[in-house]
């Protein structure tokens, strides 16, 4: 019997949003995709997880392309998100290479009982749910789910070959396509990391004239005078020299860029991303995940690692890199840089031993020094907006860089805002200087003026405004609360191995899960890291509200016996889920990180 026929027969609710995008103008219905294979990919553009999942699910598309169609049901988190036309933008600039249902209200999300970004649930040609998969690391899994599908319908003659729903769009020609971030060279021209061109500019210092292009605009991670780059986003120049470090993003790579010649080379990074295991030692025997950002900073490379909400540091006279701070659990906890949290931190400036940068996930200004993090703006996972004034009442969205001046205030690129913000240290207050620009993704002072990267409007911008104060509205994430019950109750994080594999216990537990909440006192009792995968908590009556820090990861390999050296994978994901305490609520909150749990799809 196939894992397919042992799955619990729940009915694939219809697929409701707003419209579509990848299709022609088409709408698509569940029974237009009947005979198909489906596989709904639940992300948001924000996300550098869902991100990650795009790029995971290439490959799989490309094999299966005749039985299964892939959905991207985006599901915002920020209110920019929700905007039709940044959707369309981000839809393009991800590459995003298949139907997507616009589904502003999360509509689809909650029909599917969905409870976190990226969550992959797959769809047999009858219209059934047959399997669920949060997070990343996941494709193994579903390959093999999937030729289980292709098997048995085969057989029963419900299976349907020949293309899908998706049609691309025209493509649009600009010299930039969403660039990331930009950087003044030592002769005066400005360097920018044109993302979806997967190239690095040099332009001349008006910002409009090209020099020439470095890479040859094809993904790919070859090094040399011909290079190659996927997705590079952030530069910064060493010191007295003309090299240039480049955060190669979606290869999980720090690339040298020499200016002289023009010749690139790999610094640190084997090109596969981070899950699990070492974070310090020799820089070509370290994994990155998704490096957003870097600076030049106490003798070395600052290294923001947005794919697991940590800072690193390459110390090129080494060749080491290093943790700088963070734990991988996302959020916002200050204090000792070694326990801090982070949340998807995509912007970085140095000044002097301060190391300023932006949590775009938690809208969050901060910075480290002396081996502490402080949070100057920002309240969490779920609160944004756009608010001036005293820092600790001002409010961001989503912002990607961060850029200090000669007085040491910092300028904020505040994206999903569309505003370039400044933080004023001496009077601890926020402004705005600057509104109605294409997602701002970083800046630079030149000559009294501001050069801003407009990344959705592919071009540089200048500005001299003056600072304005906007009291803007505060926002919280549209994401609805689940609500669990006071006193004892059950955690479950829910995980099947993928057919033809178990859980690896040669070395040790297989498992992990990690608990934490915000605030603390949500959590009375249960708090903390075990081995298993079901936790006992105690929930505190006496808060009304809050968020679940869940991070869990489960190592699985190949279970022949026969086998000397089996494949072995790991699944990792993390969890806020945004909680309302309420008396006589469900006492069990089961988390699906692969499979499907007894009760039906995430509990319903």
């Amino acid at each position: 019997m196939t894992t397919a026929k042992r799955r619990a027969r729940v009915r694939a609710p219809e697929l409701v949003g707003r419209g579509w995008l990848n299709t022609g103008g088409d709408q698509v219905s569940l029974k237009d995709l009947r005979g198909k294979i489906l596989l709904l990919d639940f992300w948001t553009f924000c996300c550098i997880n869902c991100l990650h999942v795009l790029d995971e699910l290439r490959p799989l598309e490309d094999e299966f392309e005749d039985v299964l169609v892939t959905i991207g049901v985006h599901s915002p988190k920020f209110v920019h998100e929700a905007d039709p036309e940044a959707l369309k933008a981000a839809v393009e600039r991800y590459g995003v290479h298949h139907p997507v249902l616009d589904d502003p209200e999360l509509t689809t999300w909650q029909n599917y009982a969905v409870k976190a970004w990226p969550t992959l649930t797959l769809v047999d040609p009858e219209g059934y749910v047959v399997h669920v998969a949060a997070g990343e690391g996941h494709v193994e899994a579903l390959r093999t789910v999937i030729r289980e599908l292709v098997e048995e319908h085969d057989e029963k003659g419900t299976l349907h070959r020949g293309r899908g729903p998706y049609q691309a769009p025209e493509p649009e020609n600009t010299t930039l396509r969403f660039p990331a971030k930009a950087i003044v060279t030592p002769s005066g021209t400005i360097l920018v990391s044109d993302s979806a061109h997967h190239s690095i500019v040099e332009l001349e210092a008006d910002g409009e004239t090209v020099i020439r292009r470095i890479g040859t605009g094809e993904r790919g991670r070859q090094d040399g005078l011909n290079p190659t780059f996927s997705e590079p986003a952030g530069l910064t120049l060493v010191p007295g020299t003309n090299d240039v470090v480049v955060a190669d993003t979606v290869n999980h790579l720090l690339r040298g860029l020499d200016l002289e010649t023009g010749e690139v080379t790999t610094l640190a990074g084997t090109g596969e991303q981070w899950r699990d295991g070492e974070t310090d030692g020799p820089a070509d025997k370290i994994e990155l995940t998704s490096p957003w950002d870097v600076a030049w900073w106490n003798g070395g490379v600052a290294i923001a690692m947005a794919g697991n909400h940590t800072l690193s540091f390459f110390d090129p006279g080494t060749g080491t890199v290093r943790r700088l701070a963070g734990t991988t659990v996302e959020g916002i906890n200050d204090g000792p840089a070694e326990g801090a949290f982070f949340a998807q931190t995509s912007g970085l400036a140095a000044d002097g031993d301060r190391l300023w940068m932006v949590d775009s996930e938690t809208s969050a200004l901060r910075y480290l020094e002396n081996g502490e993090v402080r949070t100057v703006v920002g309240k969490g996972l779920f609160a944004f907006g756009h608010k001036d004034g005293d820092a600790d009442e001002a409010l961001l969205q989503h912002p990607l860089g961060v850029t200090v001046l000669g007085d040491h205030s910092v300028v904020i690129s505040d994206t999903y805002n569309n505003a370039i913000r400044r933080f004023d240290p001496e009077t601890n207050t926020l402004t705005t200087i600057a509104t109605d620009i294409a997602e701002p993704s970083d800046a630079l002072l030149i000559q009294n003026e501001l050069v801003v990267v407009a990344s959705a409007a592919h071009r540089l911008e200048r500005f001299t405004a003056a600072a304005t104060k906007i009291d803007g509205a505060a926002h919280e994430v549209k994401r609805p609360s689940t609500d669990i019950a006071p006193g004892a109750f059950e955690l479950a994080v829910v995980f099947t191995p993928p057919t033809g594999t178990k859980l690896d216990e040669r070395y040790g537990p297989s498992t992990r899960l990690e608990i934490t909440s915000s605030p603390p006192e949500l959590i009375i009792e249960g708090a903390g890291v075990t081995t298993g995968l079901v936790r006992a908590l105690r929930i505190n009556d006496q808060v009304t509200n809050g968020v679940l820090h869940v991070v869990a990861q489960a190592a699985s390999c190949s279970d022949d016996p026969a086998d000397e050296h089996p494949v072995c994978r790991l699944t990792r994901q993390d969890w806020g889920v945004p909680v309302r305490v309420v008396a006589d609520a469900p006492t069990r909150l089961p988390l699906l990180m692969g499979g499907m749990d007894e009760e039906g799809p995430q509990g319903t």
